[in-house]
Formats: structure tokens, sequence, C-alpha cells
């Protein structure tokens, strides 16, 4: 008599198996060569590199990484199934596969580190000479003392 009660109090402890297994956060660590540079997730100051910042499982990330003197960096993060579904479906069912889709336990995020390697801004590039050769280079911003030599037009 005392052992059919336990069941379904057992089976709500179980709902939720990688909610209550990994949690519903997931630590990232970001770095970058050279340290000290601003790391922004989703649009919001997280601190300088080194540093591990505390995410949500459930939604995609974009982290984005600067530093004065240096190309911006950006990476996205990314939600991906865990293993902890098939506990759910085992032991949680259809409760337990709901509970952790809502609160993102369902959920690993990828990758689980960012190392970035800043590139600097004033690169020097040595372009070898040859005749009758033309060369186009693409930058995001100019230097202000670049000098205009020449300009393409539609015919």
């Amino acid at each position: 008599m005392f052992v059919r009660p336990l069941y379904p109090l057992l089976l709500v402890s179980l709902a939720g198996c990688a909610t209550i297994m990994h949690g519903t956060t997931q630590d990232l660590g970001i770095s970058s060569t050279p340290t000290a540079a601003t790391v922004t997730v989703d649009k919001m100051e997280k601190g300088s590199t080194p540093v591990i910042a505390k995410l949500s499982r459930k939604d995609n990330h974009t982290v984005h990484i600067e530093l004065p003197g240096y190309l911006p960096f950006e990476a996205t993060v990314t939600r991906k199934t865990s293993g902890w579904v098939w506990g759910n479906i085992v032991f949680g069912g259809l409760i337990g596969l709901a509970v952790d889709a809502i609160t993102g336990g369902l959920y690993n995020l990828t990758p689980e580190q960012i190392t970035a390697q800043m590139a600097s801004s004033k690169t020097t590039l040595v372009v070898p000479t040859g005749k009758n050769q033309i060369m186009v280079f693409l930058v995001r911003q100019p230097e202000a003392d670049w000098q205009q030599i020449g300009m393409l037009t539609r015919e």
C-alpha cells in the first residue's frame, strides 16, 4: 500500500532530468591573444579576457571581442541537444522532456571555449610587383594617412 503513492512522486522527481543534472546555464571560457580585450555577449559586457561567462543553455549567443588597435572578433555559440535527453525519454517521459526544453536544460552550448587571435588593424602588406598586374585589397576601415591613387567606375 505504501509503494503505490510513491510512483507519482518518483515520476515528478525525475521530470527535468537534464535540468537537474547539468543546470540551465553553462560556463563559457573566453580568452584572447593579446589579453585584456573587452568581451560582450549578446550586447552585454562580460568583462576583459580571460573571462568566464555564464550563459543560458536555451539560447544561441553572439560573442564580440574588441581591443583598441586590433580588428574586432566575433563568434556564435549555438545550442545543441544534450545527451541527457535520453534520460528524459527513459525516466522522465514527456513531462521531463517538456521541463528541460522550457528551462534550456535539454541543450549544451558549443563551442565550450572561445580563443580569439586578435589581428592588428595596422597590418603591413608586402606586395610583389609584376608587369601588367592589378591587385585589389579590401579593408573594413582605411587608415587616415592613406592616399587614394585611383577609383574603379562603371562604364
